[in-house]
């Protein structure tokens, strides 16, 4: 394909990673971002050995090590039984797997600072309210009346409050989950929990507390861990109002060993409450206008599988427009290219959520049975690992990419 004059709306981990894989393939790339001084949103997140294998294509994998820290199992258990209801271990794969937990400024930054030293050209202060297309071209409806263009095609990687999608004849229908939860960002003392384990205790479905390991977003911070508490949206206001101390006072009855993080909290603005809501487009483009990352798909963090998505997303739609020379047919070939995976985890995550964030006793009940059982006998773990990891279908084989042998490649690098 001809090179390109890209907009890119967002300037998140997908739209500064779609910046550096567009200009890597010639194309001319102008990032719009609606506030004055981008930066990133929430606590912590996972990246799976999807996303990793991305970053690694784009020379940002020891960057991104260096700052995050290596997770090979996920551990859960019940907290008044003390059962184990949750072990799911990425060395059950081939190919020495493994997850990455990083602190969301630590992926921003990796991103930000690459997309700054290739001198990317980033438009600050301009809020992106719609999609004018006049032929051939589209042009940017800035609010306040400034118009951009024209720009041969537009990536809304803008996030799952996209006014564009919003906007457009595919828009998906929300679907806003009642439970959200908590998030903190905190100095991890050694000795808290397992270093290499995202750790949870339960009371069944309707406390989730966990704590992540993040490492070190820069060399001379100190470790960090994220801890989260999941309830109801709707109560967060009540809870609020109980105070904090009876809201640590809860967490130490289900997890005392918490105490030294739940110490650094002294006001509940160093808490992020953050909502879920699921939607999925589909068909993830309109016109000359295509939707990567949350806003294209988005639903709880239950399976982590968020910022991975999103960078497959870009790395599909780079590798559609280089195996195409129309973009209607490129915008397809992604399309095509995504939806197995997408949809597969969408209705994964859509089913898992409500046997960890729920009213219903039963739901619990089963999964404190059922996955306690499914984790011991084979194929059992070997499965919920390839959920976990985002490679229950391999999505790079699916995109048609020739690097699908990545994920057996990438050398464990240490946090």
């Amino acid at each position: 394909m001809k090179s390109l004059k890209i907009a890119i709306v967002g300037a998140g981990p997908a739209g500064l990673a779609a910046a550096l894989f567009l200009s890597r393939a010639d194309h001319t790339t102008e990032i719009i971002e609606r506030f004055d001084s981008p930066s990133p949103v929430g606590s912590a997140l996972m990246l799976q050995p999807t996303g990793l294998t991305v970053l690694e294509s784009l020379g940002l994998g020891p960057a991104i090590h260096t700052a995050g820290n290596r997770i090979d199992r996920l551990f859960g258990t019940e907290a008044k039984r003390g059962c184990i209801v949750l072990d799911v271990r990425y060395d059950t794969l081939a190919g020495g797997r493994y997850g990455l937990a990083v602190h969301r400024a630590a992926l921003f930054d990796t991103l930000y600072e690459e997309v700054s030293a290739r001198r990317h050209l980033v438009l600050t202060g301009r809020r992106v309210t719609g999609v004018l297309e006049e032929g051939s071209h589209s042009y940017l409806i800035i609010e306040g009346g400034e118009r951009l263009g024209p720009y041969d095609l537009v990536v809304d990687a803008s996030g799952a409050r996209s006014e564009l999608v919003a906007a457009c004849p595919v828009a998906p229908r929300v679907r806003n989950l009642a439970y959200g939860a908590f998030w903190a960002t905190l100095d991890c003392p050694d000795g808290l929990v397992d270093e290499r384990a995202l750790t949870q205790r339960y009371d069944q479905a309707k406390v989730m507390i966990g704590v992540l390991p993040i490492g070190q977003r820069k060399p001379d911070l100190p470790k960090q861990a994220a801890l989260f508490w999941s309830l109801k949206i709707a109560d967060a206001d009540e809870v609020r109002l109980q105070g904090l101390e009876r809201w640590k006072s809860a967490i130490r009855g289900y997890w005392p060993e918490c105490q030294p993080v739940l110490d650094q909290i002294i006001d509940w603005e160093q808490l992020t409450l953050a909502r879920y809501a699921h939607r999925t487009v589909a068909i993830p483009y309109s016109g000359r206008t295509v939707f990567v990352g949350d806003s294209a798909h988005s639903t709880s963090p239950q399976l982590g599988q968020g910022a991975n998505m999103a960078l497959l997303d870009v790395a599909a739609l780079a590798h559609a427009l280089a195996g195409n020379d129309d973009i209607s047919a490129a915008l397809a070939a992604y399309a095509k290219a995504r939806r197995m995976h997408v949809r597969l985890f969408q209705l994964l995550s859509l089913t898992f959520t409500p046997f960890y964030q729920s009213d219903s006793a039963a739901l619990a009940w089963i999964r404190d049975r059922l996955v306690a059982m499914i984790a011991r006998v084979p194929p059992g773990p070997q499965i919920l690992a390839s959920i976990v990891s985002g490679t229950l279908i391999d999505p790079f084989a699916a995109a048609g990419l020739s690097e699908c042998d990545w994920l057996r490649t990438i050398v464990p690098q240490p946090s």
